[in-house]
């Protein structure tokens, strides 16, 4: 049935993650609708999911980044994604 991807743990790890992440973010909407707006320091009025948005987005890149210009193993990008995360939604 799943035959035409490459299903493998890796792959499914990040596809739960990012529904988790957007169940947790609806939550947080019914629990305080409006989105938590505010302006951070790139002068975008942002809500939490334009900062979800902006941190997959920018974790993409990363790791594209990384495997581009390095290569294996994934360690590094994972820690320089991890901080991109903690910073869109802190500052962003």
């Amino acid at each position: 049935m799943f035959s035409w991807m490459a299903w493998t743990w890796p792959t499914a790890l990040v596809f739960i993650g990012i529904f988790s992440a957007i169940g947790v973010l609806i939550l947080l909407e019914i629990r305080t609708p409006g989105g938590d707006e505010r302006k951070g320091v790139l002068g975008l009025v942002t809500t939490r999911g334009d900062r979800l948005f902006i941190t997959l987005l920018g974790t993409s890149y990363i790791f594209l980044a990384w495997l581009g210009l390095i290569g294996m193993p994934l360690w590094g990008p994972l820690v320089l994604s991890i901080g991109w995360g903690i910073f869109c939604f802190r500052k962003v």
